[in-house]
């Protein structure tokens, strides 16, 4: 049956997404415990997650099946990982220059993720997708309004937030599309015994 086949495409998918969800969420709470290291350790440390974390959101976005979900979610994987690599290989750079960076990423998040959350309104998931923009709004502000004096500590607290975030959204989001699919598939069964 087609039904029964793009069911299971569909679980399939999800369940890729909530190990993605799982993965980012735990980079997040990672970094949220953090920041109590040395400086410079914590810099390229948290350099290297972001490369991962934008290595993850690629990946995620290589199973997007519409091309402007796509590019959204590689522009995200990109930003990550650019900030990353200015972490990870430029540690004796000034954290006050990095914080700068890091607010600024968290705007820029905020703003991509908008967009799709309106999109998805139709369905009882957008407001997850619209709270993780929320957060990184916030973040940001918050980032950048307290510049130069947050630049330490910062970094990986108000980044683990928003990275925690955009993993609980992903977890949410690609929990009600398996319920979705769940539902699907059982009104398909109950009609074959029709």
């Amino acid at each position: 049956m087609p039904a029964e086949n793009l069911t299971n495409e569909i679980k399939r998918h999800s369940t890729w997404s909530i190990f993605i969800g799982i993965v980012t969420a735990a980079l997040g709470i990672f970094l949220i415990v953090y920041p109590l290291a040395a400086a410079a350790i914590t810099t390229v440390l948290l350099g290297w997650v972001l490369i991962f974390v934008g290595l993850a959101q690629f990946v995620f976005a290589l199973h997007s099946q519409l091309i402007g979900n796509f590019l959204w979610k590689a522009l995200c994987g990109l930003l990550y990982g650019v900030c990353g690599v200015a972490l990870a290989f430029f540690p004796i750079a000034s954290a006050t220059a990095l914080t700068a960076v890091l607010g600024t990423l968290l705007l820029i998040q905020a703003g991509l993720q908008t967009a799709p959350a309106f999109q998805w309104r139709p369905l009882d998931v957008w407001e997850w997708l619209l709270a993780d923009a929320a957060a990184s709004l916030l973040l940001g502000i918050l980032v950048l309004v307290r510049w130069p004096s947050s630049s330490v500590w910062a970094i990986g607290m108000l980044l683990g937030v928003s990275v925690l975030m955009s993993g609980m959204s992903r977890i949410m989001v690609a929990t009600k599309i398996r319920r979705w699919a769940r539902s699907v598939e059982r009104v398909v069964q109950e009609a074959a015994w029709v």
